[in-house]
């Protein structure tokens, strides 16, 4: 059996391939791709898999895009940190999808409903992913204007503008401005990724930076890269090897 894992995060890909091969075993073939670009190349010269598990979001767009350019009849489990998305990829007819961050029952489960839909699952299903990208693109025009904060006692509409970064340090989400003003919203760096829009990349787990804030870029330790940064910030940010390609595509085109 061969399986496609289609997802940004290198820690992620690697857990999700351990994850499957202690449920379905070694023998299973599994690949790991990196972006909508990637994929697309991939299962134009490899054909179908048997089964695929994909983000969501990836760092060059939605994973949707991939199956319009290359439509397939394969079932589709979606793994996702949003829960919007998830629903509506499930309604796309994918046959199931994951919350991250998943638990290995989770994957059990999606696995499980794998085995007992693939009999049923024919070449005339066809997803609307087509439909489902144009309905994300009216969401991405209506991406929120502002952010709202808490200081001391109200609550504070910072607008996306004026946002030089997000970032996590001690399980508390900050909110940096231009002007240099740190504030605490009330949501995680998922949530925020939401709704700041495509002018923000998730450098990693803990930065979400706005392309305005970025100078330019070096190379860092193995196939990394170190970002620089027009305002003034103490620790270094650096965005993943597996995600340095997509971070210089997203420079390029915002």
């Amino acid at each position: 059996m061969k399986v496609v894992i289609i997802e940004d995060e290198e820690v992620v890909a690697h857990d999700l391939e351990l994850n499957i091969r202690k449920l379905m075993g070694s023998e299973t073939e599994l690949v790991q791709l990196r972006s909508v670009k990637e994929s697309i190349g991939y299962f134009k010269s490899a054909g179908a898999p048997d089964l695929i598990f994909s983000d969501i979001q990836l760092g060059d767009g939605l994973s949707f895009e991939i199956f319009v350019a290359q439509p397939m009849s394969v079932p589709v489990i979606f793994c996702t940190a949003y829960d919007e998305y998830a629903l509506d990829a499930f309604k796309a007819n994918g046959i199931d999808y994951i919350l991250k961050p998943f638990t290995i029952g989770m994957l059990e489960a999606a696995l499980q409903k794998y085995k007992d839909l693939k009999r049923v699952f024919s070449a005339d299903q066809t997803p609307q992913y087509d439909a489902l990208l144009q309905m994300l693109g009216v969401k991405e025009k209506h991406k929120a204007s502002s952010i709202l904060v808490h200081s001391k006692d109200k609550i504070i509409p910072v607008k996306i503008e004026d946002i030089a970064m997000f970032y996590v340090k001690n399980e508390i989400t900050h909110l940096i401005t231009f002007s240099g003003t740190c504030y605490y919203p009330n949501k995680n760096l998922d949530e925020l990724e939401r709704s700041s829009g495509s002018y923000f990349f998730r450098a990693n787990r803990q930065f979400l930076i706005c392309r305005k804030a970025i100078i330019d870029v070096s190379s860092f330790f193995s196939r990394k890269l170190s970002v620089n940064l027009n305002i003034a910030f103490d620790e270094k940010v650096i965005v993943s090897k597996g995600k340095a390609s997509q971070f210089l595509e997203w420079l390029a085109k915002v």
